[in-house]
């Protein structure tokens, strides 16, 4: 038995932000398609996690940005996320939220969204 390659879904490349919006150490939500997506740059790293907190619906953009722990904060009840994996980092929430590959290109910062069966 060999070793199979992994497979591949297809994906999409979408311009969101030009890297001077994006703020060292803020949050700014984009939405992208049917996608709410915040875009968090801690140097010279971009992130990019589901905007909506997985506790309660609330949204991940008007929260704290911990640049030394590379975690959002939800607003409203206080949940922290890692801006790496989109795991909880602490309650009341439990589950994780999406995160989104992100590519530079220049001052350009894109988001690969997979892409729909029906595209």
């Amino acid at each position: 038995m060999g070793s199979e390659p992994e497979e591949r879904h297809p994906e999409k490349k979408v311009r969101v932000l030009s890297l001077d919006e994006a703020v060292d150490g803020e949050a700014r939500r984009v939405d992208v398609e049917d996608q709410r997506i915040v875009i968090v740059r801690i140097g010279e790293t971009i992130y990019a996690i589901g905007d909506m907190c997985s506790h309660a619906n609330y949204s991940l953009s008007e929260g704290h940005v911990d640049s030394n722990e590379i975690t959002i904060e939800c607003w409203k009840h206080g949940a922290q996320f890692s801006l790496c994996d989109g795991n909880p980092v602490s309650l009341p929430a439990t589950q994780p939220v999406p995160i989104f590959p992100v590519e530079t290109d220049g001052n350009n910062i894109y988001i690969l969204l997979p892409e729909s069966e029906n595209s």
